[in-house]
């Protein structure tokens, strides 16, 4: 079994997190860098991890603030100023994820009510920008002050992270007795996609997100998901440093480490989750939080910067194998409403049957 943290290391790693937070609840990237509400989310879950409630609800009530009207949130924030106004559906998605988590870990209805109406938003707005295919449309461009052109593309790692978010509400939608059966039947459209017709999303193979999201996002798993991982394995996993963020160049992150530990433990494989979580503590700070990524060529932590959305990652997947919270299985699809599955086969296939252009 590869190496875990300590509770001082944890909350060391808590505390670094919490010490990038703007005096609004927005958690960007590095210090006076860009918040987007994807990365944002995923820092508050692992604040949650790490028991720092006050920042945790201050990362909420950002999120509150800065969606829109149609479900998005702006895809880019600096200092509370919009220098990105396009929405990407998958950032929208994620809010649903990070609702389940917090109700995994804290159990607070009052929680999950306050914000079903954001993720209620969020997610029929990706509902609506489902391609033929059963992919969905990685964002839309915004003018003046209102939503505009779609980019008529769908990208595989984003996608099969929304189809993890679609899971998610709906386990949301149950709790609450609010059915979304249009949630149920895009997330079996885009579930069968994921898992059919991967050559028709946008190709991004050369990056590692791109070859173990589907099995992150869980709709990919068991026999087909393993089969997925070992079919790239050498291409993206260096020995004892981590994961390659694109498959020729000899740098390794440690969110994309981190979160492959995450998919081969969904896949029930321990002991490669374990590995690759002790792989990536070289990126480790003595504050506790983690270099972005190291060049092992040179033998340099580049890019120059410890990244929130790092130590977020190390973090969630420190709990999924550590089993500290009751979150720890949220990427394992923990208590998750079953995937649900296409009307037919070729509901992923058909435009006719599709019903939205």
């Amino acid at each position: 079994m590869g190496e875990l943290l300590s509770p001082a290391e944890v909350a060391a790693s808590g505390a670094a997190i919490a010490s990038v937070q703007e005096p609004d609840g927005a958690i960007p990237w590095t210090v006076g860098g860009h918040c987007d509400v994807w990365n944002h989310v995923e820092a508050a879950m692992a604040l949650l991890v790490a028991g720092r409630l006050d920042a945790v609800e201050r990362a909420w009530a950002w999120v509150r603030r800065a969606q829109r009207a149609d479900g998005s949130w702006p895809m880019k924030v600096v200092g509370g100023v919009v220098e990105d106004a396009s929405g990407e559906t998958n950032m929208a998605a994620y809010v649903a994820v990070g609702v389940w988590h917090h109700w995994l870990v804290r159990r607070e209805l009052g929680f999950v009510a306050t914000h079903w109406p954001l993720v209620r938003r969020a997610l029929d707005l990706v509902c609506s920008l489902q391609l033929p295919f059963g992919g969905i449309a990685w964002s839309q461009e915004w003018h003046d002050g209102e939503p505009a052109t779609v980019n008529r593309d769908a990208l595989l790692a984003g996608s099969s992270s929304i189809h993890h978010a679609l899971r998610a509400g709906l386990t949301l939608a149950e709790l609450l007795d609010d059915p979304q059966p249009e949630w149920e039947l895009t997330a079996g459209r885009l579930g069968h996609a994921l898992r059919e017709h991967r050559d028709r999303f946008l190709d991004k193979s050369t990056f590692s997100m791109d070859w173990y999201y589907p099995v992150l996002g869980g709709a990919v798993r068991e026999d087909e998901g393993r089969a997925l991982v070992v079919a790239r394995w050498h291409d993206f996993v260096v020995p004892g440093l981590g994961v390659r963020c694109v498959d020729t160049n000899p740098w390794v992150t440690g969110a994309e480490t981190c979160e492959l530990a995450l998919a081969v433990d969904a896949l029930g494989d321990r002991d490669s989750a374990h590995r690759l979580f002790a792989d990536a503590q070289h990126l480790r700070r003595p504050d506790g939080s983690y270099w972005t990524g190291y060049v092992y060529a040179d033998r340099v932590s580049w890019p120059a910067e410890h990244t929130t959305f790092t130590t977020a990652a190390a973090l969630l997947a420190h709990d999924a194998l550590a089993e500290m919270t009751g979150g720890a299985g949220v990427f394992r699809g923990t208590a998750l409403v079953a995937d649900p599955q296409p009307l037919a086969l070729e509901c992923g296939c058909s435009d006719a049957l599709a019903g939205r252009a």
